[in-house]
Formats: structure tokens, sequence, C-alpha cells
């Protein structure tokens, strides 16, 4: 997972105009609008996601009839959505699924455009607080929010139980935890446990990160402490293990929970991440939060702008959310989405929306350096678990590596 070029003022109030003439029609609008919305849009979505958003799409035919929508899969998924839409934008898909992360450097180079104050009042009405504090960039929204990302444990409840998977000592004292330690995205978090942040408190902040110091070094003793432990597993097929048996638990997002849940059947469970010791000190073990959205390419011809935006917003409104969480267990971001009884009685949306709150999980950065930072930290990460980053280097890795972090582009 992971400044550029602004664009012409022209162009930024085109699509901000659009975006407002195109709020009005969707059921979940605020607003009206009595101008015919026409046009040919592509969208992008992930591979697995094309023919569920077939049916969203033919939903939205039916407000909006006069707008051609062709649904195909992103060409290398939406975790490289922006590399996709650099090859060309102009022949990129008009609206795109992309990780909240993605935003900042692609508002930056110009492919895509602030949503209107109309839309963005939607957003915030319509969506959980960081939900749209994670399309925000610079103090400005760039895409509709459609659902939040955050892992959770998953365990067989037949071999632990619930007390023992609020803490990770007990919790790998008692059974076998498969993991990977050479994804960043599971373990640079223990960072924020030990009290480190990454590009500020605001996450933009260039030379926001703090790192370099005893908080770092004591999030990277605890990596490697997991070396020694007999009952962390590391391995690059987790679900795999648990279908063997020779696993009773692993960390996992809202992507895997049907998985799961086919794996472990009866004795499926799911729970918030447990505490975790670092520096003495018992701490919640916390995670990365993304946020998925869809946003509407600012190369889109000028005649399609508005019905992009129309489908941009559709797409992502309550019941389209819900409909997206139906077939993939993906957690909604709507307000009213998460008050909903499929929700409440759904034991992974509830661990996710526990470890969405603040001292759970912190929100990705959408720095554009953020693309350095994911292919610098595995590495650290890595190295720390193996031990081929040694406890004596571990002051000079991190001070290396948050500088690196901290260029500009």
């Amino acid at each position: 997972m992971k400044l550029w070029q602004k664009i012409a003022l022209g162009s930024t109030a085109l699509i901000a105009a659009t975006v407002l003439a195109a709020c009005g029609k969707s059921s979940n609008s605020d607003s009206s609008s009595s101008t015919k919305t026409t046009g040919t849009v592509k969208l992008w979505v992930d591979t697995t996601q094309v023919s569920y958003f077939k049916s969203i799409v033919k939903k939205f035919n039916k407000e909006y009839p006069d707008v051609t929508v062709k649904v195909t899969q992103s060409p290398n998924g939406s975790a490289n959505a922006k590399t996709d839409v650099a090859k060309d934008p102009s022949k990129a898909a008009d609206v795109f699924e992309v990780p909240n992360d993605q935003l900042g450097s692609m508002a930056n180079q110009g492919y895509i455009n602030p949503l209107s104050p109309s839309a963005s009042s939607y957003v915030k009405k319509h969506n959980v607080a960081d939900a749209a504090k994670g399309v925000t960039w610079k103090g400005k929204m760039y895409a509709y929010p459609v659902y939040e990302q955050v892992q959770t444990l998953f365990y067989n409840k037949s071999k632990l139980s619930a007390e023992d998977v609020k803490d990770w000592d007990t919790l790998t004292s008692k059974g076998v935890v498969a993991t990977d330690f050479t994804n960043a995205y599971n373990y640079y978090p223990v960072f924020f446990s030990a009290g480190t942040y990454l590009y500020g408190k605001n996450g933009e902040t260039l030379n926001g990160t703090n790192v370099a110091n005893s908080k770092g070094v004591a999030a990277m003793t605890w990596l490697a402490q997991q070396k020694s432990n007999k009952n962390v597993m590391q391995t690059s097929n987790a679900l795999n293990q648990l279908k063997s048996g020779n696993a009773a638990a692993t960390l996992d997002g809202p992507w895997d929970a049907a998985n799961i849940k086919k794996i472990l059947g009866k004795n499926y469970a799911v729970a918030p991440y447990p505490t975790i010791t670092i520096n003495g000190k018992k701490v919640q073990m916390q995670a990365f939060k993304g946020i998925e959205t869809f946003a509407v390419n600012a190369h889109t011809a000028t005649k399609n702008q508005k019905a992009a935006a129309a489908l941009a917003q559709y797409i992502t409104n309550k019941q389209s959310q819900l409909t997206v969480y139906k077939h993939s267990g993906q957690i909604p971001v709507d307000k009213t989405a998460q008050k909903s009884s499929q929700l409440k009685s759904d034991p992974e949306a509830q661990a996710v929306m526990t470890m969405s709150q603040t001292g759970y999980s912190v929100l990705q950065p959408k720095m554009s350096q953020m693309a350095t930072f994911w292919n610098l930290s595995a590495p650290l990460i890595n190295g720390a678990y193996t031990g081929s980053i040694k406890a004596s280097q571990y002051s000079t890795k991190l001070e290396t590596f948050q500088k690196a972090i901290s260029q500009k582009n």
C-alpha cells in the first residue's frame, strides 16, 4: 500500500461546479438539480467487486437513465490506482477506487480535484468523522469515502478464549499466532503503540515523524523479541495455517473476514487487537486505519464530468455501502449504516469500529512521501524481527529511516 503540479484554476472551478450540480439527484443527496444529467462514465473497481458494483450501477441508472456506465476491473487493483492513473490520466477511468493514503499525492499531481462545498458538506453529514478526515488533504476533500479498513484479531475460539486474546503475552502463551513481519502495514503501528508519530499528530507534517528516539528503539526491541516467541509464526499465508490447524489466530482485515469465517466455521471469533508490553508497560497494540474511497478523474471529458460526480456520490451512499458490506464484509462509514442491525450483530464490524477509535489505530497519512515510507519501513521491521538489524544498530537505522521519509519530493 503507499507533490506534484497543481491543476489550472479554471479546471478546478469546473469540477467544483459539476460536482455541485451532480449532488442533487441521488436519494441520499441534500440538494436538487433540474438539469438533466447525461454522459458516458467508466468505473474502475477491484476484480472481486465487479459483479456487485454492476448491481449498484443498475440502481443508479433508475435515477440517471441518461448516463451510460461501464464497470470494469482496475488494471492492477485499487491499491495501485495512483500508478495506473498516472500512466495516462486521459484514458483512465472517470471514477476509480483508491485508498485514502494516495489522495494527497494524486491531488498535488492534478489527477483529482477538490469536491464542491456542497459535496463536502454531504460527506461530513452522512459519514463518520474519520472518514471525512481521511479524504481531506490540506483542508479540502478530494474523494467520497465508502468503507473503513482496520485490522482485527481473528481466532479459533475452541483453542482460545475471549479473555486469552486480550493481551499478546497471554495469547501467545496459549496459542499460535500466524502473522507476517515482512508486511509494514501489519507491524509499523507498533511504533505508534510505543508513542511515536508518523508525519505529526495530523499526518500532514513533513518533519513530524519522531521515531528516531528511545520510543522507536523500544518498538524495535519488541519486534525483535517476537523471533524467540515460539508461538509467533512467521508466514506469508496465515489463512492456510488457520485452515490446517497449525495456528489459532491471525491479524487480518475486513477484506478477509468472509474467508476466515469459512475456514473456522463454528469456531470463528474476532476481537480488537490485544495489549502488548513495550519497555515494561502494557499498551494498546495499534493498527493502521485506511479509508477506501472513490475519486473523480480530473481529466474526465467536460461533457461527462457531471455524470462522473453523480456516480461517485451514488456508489458511496448508505445503500451502496451496505451492498458492498453484504457481499464483501467491508465496513461502511455511513453513520446510520454503522448503527444498522446488520452491523450491530456482526462481531467483525463491532471489532473494526472499536479499532477505529483513537488509541487503537492511526489514520494512514496522505503524504506523497508514503511511497518511500512503505518501501523503507518493511525492511526496518523485518530486520528487527529476524535479527539482521542488531540492537546496537537500532538508533542509527531509525535516524536514517526518519530522514529518508522526511525528504521533500
